[in-house]
């Protein structure tokens, strides 16, 4: 620690310019709004990468995430985004790309939760805790052991690094996302049928334990796409969140996507700009403000819905 006065001066003077510029960039959203919402996209190709990638994240898991919230299987999500986490320590010790040790622990996962499902007399919900404590259990004995002291490196992975995705990464997200688009045009009369009335989907003929397994593929596959930008242990607020609140406010499947993907998209660039601005984490600021668009949709809806039962409880049969 320095004590010369000199060092001091200097010391203030930079917390100082710090201080001043957090209120010029409160300053800027108010008076100069180009310069907040759009520079930072056009004189940063990070920047300009990581809305990319965010938006791809968006698409993939909005499409996907649809089906997991009107299916109740939001516990089957988050089981199957901590599940992959073994693949991703194993790959990161041995030196194999994240991306195939990923997907190694996410067939495993689906296939042994398919195989609980469908010989277990046990709930679906408790098949899937067991394997959810298992597979993340292992995972943290691998980080724990002697080879796997490298947490600084994989908290990447846990936490997302949406500013430091590459060309190759974008590839692999635009992949994914075609995919997770192509899949559900295929199966959408099936995923449709049986999401209401599985029974049904057998008798026509659509094979809903087929269906069902190409959704939970679908599923893995969209977290494992997301995970470098978001995070492993975030990307379920985007599979979640946006067609949670899409729900709130449409009811046809095709709206719900569409209006999940808008809510994604603008809670990606809010965030991408927050964490700009204020030097915040932005995998994390990104999934907290689908949260908070999610929390600010229930509340506004629910008092709409309280002022309408008091006005029409006033109003004449």
């Amino acid at each position: 620690m320095c004590i010369n006065p000199m060092c001091i001066n200097e010391e203030s003077i930079v917390d100082a310019r710090g201080l001043n510029r957090a209120r010029n960039s409160d300053m800027e959203f108010l008076s100069d709004p180009l310069a907040w919402w759009i520079d930072p996209f056009t004189s940063n190709v990070f920047m300009q990468r990581a809305l990319f990638a965010g938006l791809l994240v968006v698409l993939t898991t909005s499409v996907v995430g649809t089906w997991v919230v009107l299916r109740g299987m939001s516990f089957l999500g988050d089981a199957l985004a901590h599940g992959v986490l073994p693949g991703i320590a194993l790959a990161f010790i041995i030196g194999v790309n994240t991306t195939i040790g990923a997907f190694a622990a996410a067939i495993v996962m689906v296939s042994g939760i398919n195989a609980i499902r469908r010989y277990s007399p046990l709930p679906e919900d408790t098949s899937i805790g067991v394997l959810f404590v298992g597979f993340l259990a292992l995972a943290v004995v691998i980080m724990s052991s002697s080879s796997g002291a490298y947490t600084g490196d994989l908290s990447r992975f846990l936490f997302g690094s949406i500013t430091g995705v590459d060309a190759s990464d974008l590839r692999r997200q635009a992949i994914a996302a075609a995919v997770s688009l192509g899949g559900t045009a295929v199966f959408y009369r099936a995923f449709l049928v049986m999401t209401f009335d599985h029974a049904q989907a057998q008798v026509l003929g659509l094979r809903p334990r087929l269906a069902h397994g190409v959704l939970l593929v679908l599923v893995a596959l969209s977290i494992i796409a997301s995970f470098e930008a978001v995070g492993n242990l975030l990307v379920f607020a985007f599979l979640i969140a946006p067609p949670a609140t899409a729900v709130l406010l449409v009811r046809r499947v095709p709206r719900i996507m569409l209006v999940a993907a808008v809510v994604g998209s603008v809670s990606t660039v809010f965030g991408l700009l927050f964490s700009y601005h204020y030097d915040t984490a932005a995998g994390a600021t990104m999934a907290l403000a689908t949260v908070i668009v999610f929390l600010v949709v229930m509340t506004v809806k629910a008092l709409a819905l309280a002022v309408g039962s008091r006005s029409g409880s006033f109003t004449p049969p």
